[in-house]
């Protein structure tokens, strides 16, 4: 095959890592920096790429916590959540978990009950007025520490939207273990979320096994460096646990060197569940069909298998089975149209 980009673009897809804030586009970006001026983010989209350019994952969480300070209003979260959702329609993700950070908007004063009503909002618009479904992952932010674990804790458990299924932990790993989060992870778990840390993204693969043994992940955000312990790789495989692949967000955050040098052939020959997901597509000036054209490329796959690798991320998702069913046909119906050709 020559160029996917035809197929993937038309390709149904589901996406299980991709943060709420992270995905603003530039447009939107630009719009809530001239709602708020006293900000420092350039409000001309243009200067936005240079913004957007991080010399290490340390940057990269700066300007991210400057775009955070952007929302500061229930309408400014009811915005982003559903052009977010708009972005995503034109990519034909018909399924997205997307990870949102409450303690974020909450701690900048946004009510919890008015945070809750305006994403909620534009989930069910999205679902409408797009045919985009979405659910949320409430995450931890790691560098706000046990305070934000707790206040995000209550928000997911005591005031439980209906659209949320996960339980994650964001932010910089290092200098942020992931054992100290095990009682909140309990109390998700307990709650019926499900798992999704993210771990060994900047760290080894000690940071993975944290993860898989003390917050019992059931999926994995990143695991980049799983690949250096063949018995961790060995584990993902056997029990089926996914890992939420990045590829561009490894290059821009400088958590991988070299694209070419992406681990993701690693993980695939060793058996893991990989799904390929944009993280936070604007800011690392990518989209899914973007990863989705990387990871052709690097696995070698055809039509046939992007299609597979698609199913990946319908298998991994939290989706019911009735909607997993639905989701894997439509990607079967579309590859064999499009074979048929």
């Amino acid at each position: 095959m020559t160029d996917p980009s035809a197929f993937i673009a038309g390709l149904p897809k589901a996406e299980l890592h991709v943060h709420h804030v992270g995905s603003a586009s530039p447009r939107i970006v630009a719009e809530l920096a001239s709602r708020h001026p006293d900000s420092k983010v350039p409000t001309d989209p243009g200067a936005l790429v240079d913004f957007f350019t991080f010399t290490d994952f340390a940057h990269f969480i700066d300007v991210y916590l400057s775009v955070v300070d952007l929302i500061r209003t229930p309408e400014d979260v009811r915005l982003l959540t559903f052009e977010v959702a708009r972005d995503m329609a034109r990519q034909n993700i018909r399924y997205a978990e997307l990870t949102v950070t409450p303690f974020s908007s909450t701690n900048r004063g946004i009510p919890d009950h008015a945070f809750m009503e305006a994403i909620e909002d534009a989930r069910k618009a999205a679902e409408t007025e797009l045919g985009v479904v979405l659910r949320w992952i409430f995450d931890i932010p790691g560098e706000a520490g046990l305070k934000a674990a707790e206040e995000t804790t209550r928000l997911a458990v005591d005031l439980r939207p209906d659209g949320l299924v996960g339980f994650g932990l964001g932010g910089p790993e290092i200098g942020v273990p992931r054992p100290q989060f095990k009682p909140y992870f309990d109390r998700a778990i307990a709650a019926g979320l499900r798992s999704v840390p993210h771990a060994g993204e900047t760290t080894g693969p000690e940071t993975v096994w944290d993860a898989l043994r003390e917050l019992r992940a059931e999926r994995i955000g990143h695991g980049t460096s799983s690949v250096q312990d063949p018995e961790l790789l060995a584990y993902l495989a056997e029990h089926r646990v996914p890992l939420e692949v990045c590829p561009t967000s490894n290059i821009a955050t400088r958590a991988v060197a070299d694209l070419d040098e992406h681990p993701i052939k690693a993980m695939v020959s060793a058996g893991v569940l990989v799904t390929v997901n944009s993280d936070d597509p604007p800011m690392f000036g990518t989209d899914l069909n973007k990863e989705y054209r990387v990871a052709a490329r690097l696995l070698g796959l055809d039509e046939r298998g992007i299609a597979d690798l698609a199913k990946n991320g319908v298998e991994a998702s939290f989706l019911d089975t009735a909607g997993k069913k639905r989701l894997a046909e439509e990607i079967d119906a579309y590859t064999a149209q499009w074979l048929a050709r």
